[in-house]
């Protein structure tokens, strides 16, 4: 099925095809139609199945004739839990709305929030915001929420993971009772499904199986100890020349330790973490996805948030706690149709995280050794049937 059969405007068409789109995704298919006649939606599908442009699509259809915004007013209200999934999103929201007459910010921490101020004076027609942010300036009686006539909660999940619940009922309670709501999700946990009761009326509940869409990502991994992560990563990198690389680490530290590792190796790569100032993170992310820079090392911050053209390969350097932190993570290439390919290091110490993986994707990973690093500790054999002695701890954040 084409886009023109979604009952999209020429317009949004257009922007579409210089996107290089040509037919939507399972996703898209299902929810623009159904968010296009005003109805809420609850939608689960996995990172890199085009769910931002399920929601942004419609609603660009929807404000296309609206006329101009208020002062400090917005129509569409779009939550997201991070700094980088703001700016990502409301990126996509002018690349989609570069043929309309339509206003929109991304609004988050963590910098001066004088020029964000400035841009709601004139009114916003789609507002991307972190919660807290956006309480920060509702406070301050820089916007008000009284023409809301869409609000999305996008990566629900990750927003209820990272604690923000209270920031959102309190923002849900400020709004019209009479608006549309439309909660995208990677998935549906019993607290977002609690949450979508509380805020969604008579919704129509799409789930896209991982089979349809799913990324094209060839997954493995490599037994090594802890202490010969850093020599095998250099190795790697010097012996395939990756034209780039996303790498994750759990910690900030970690992140710090392994970038000065590689400098002096020869290798020239960047930490990308909470610890660092946004204007860097922002600079960071530019030059990466303008391939100036090579090698990026990342904290779990960037797993959701980083849309990158082509970003072939993926590196956990440290595996996950969380099985879906890692579809989240590897959701990074492989985007919009294209093949990535995701690498893992993965220690005894691992083997309990990579169970909870492998069952999470129904599928052993194929283990592939590396001459010169085979792990002291040996790694036991994966199996699919494997049950934990006790619950799974949550995640480091």
């Amino acid at each position: 099925m084409p886009f023109s059969k979604l009952g999209l405007s020429a317009p949004i068409l257009q922007a579409i095809a210089e996107q290089g789109y040509t037919k939507p995704t399972a996703i898209q298919e299902k929810a623009i139609p159904i968010i296009c006649k005003g109805k809420d939606i609850i939608a689960a599908a996995e990172t890199g199945t085009g769910k931002t442009a399920s929601f942004v699509l419609p609603i660009l259809q929807h404000l296309k004739d609206a006329p101009e915004v208020r002062a400090k007013r917005i129509r569409a209200l779009i939550l997201t839990p991070t700094r980088e999934l703001a700016i990502q999103v409301e990126a996509n929201v002018r690349d989609y709305s570069k043929h309309l007459n339509l206003t929109s910010l991304a609004m988050y921490g963590g910098v001066d929030d004088e020029p964000q101020k400035a841009a709601l004076i004139a009114g916003v027609d789609i507002l991307v915001a972190t919660p807290g942010r956006l309480l920060d300036m509702y406070t301050q009686r820089a916007i008000h929420f009284d023409e809301v006539e869409i609000l999305v909660l996008d990566e629900a999940d990750r927003m209820l993971d990272m604690g923000f619940i209270a920031d959102i009922n309190k923002i849900v309670e400020k709004l019209p009772e009479q608006r549309q709501n439309l909660l995208f999700s990677a998935t549906i946990s019993k607290q977002v499904r609690f949450l979508a009761k509380t805020i969604l009326e008579n919704a129509s509940e799409i789930t896209i199986k991982s089979k349809e869409d799913k990324p094209k990502i060839n997954q493995w991994l490599i037994p090594v100890d802890k202490d010969q992560k850093s020599a095998l990563l250099s190795q790697l990198m010097l012996q395939h020349q990756w034209p780039q690389a996303l790498i994750f680490i759990e910690t900030k530290r970690g992140a710090a330790k392994l970038v000065s590792q590689l400098e002096k190796r020869g290798i020239k790569a960047e930490a990308f973490h909470s610890g660092r100032s946004q204007a860097i993170r922002e600079q960071l992310l530019a030059d990466f996805k303008a391939g100036k820079l090579q090698y990026l090392v990342s904290t779990g911050v960037a797993a959701r948030g980083i849309d990158i053209d082509n970003l072939y390969l993926v590196l956990n350097y440290d595996l996950p706690d969380q099985a879906d932190d890692y579809v989240h993570r590897i959701g990074r290439t492989g985007r919009a149709g294209a093949s990535g390919e995701a690498i893992s290091f993965v220690s005894r110490d691992d083997f309990r995280s990579l169970c909870y993986i492998e069952k999470r994707l129904g599928e052993v990973i194929l283990r592939k050794n590396i001459e010169g690093f085979e792990p002291r500790a040996e790694i036991p054999k994966s199996d699919l049937n494997w049950k934990p002695t006790k619950p799974q701890a949550k995640g480091r954040r």
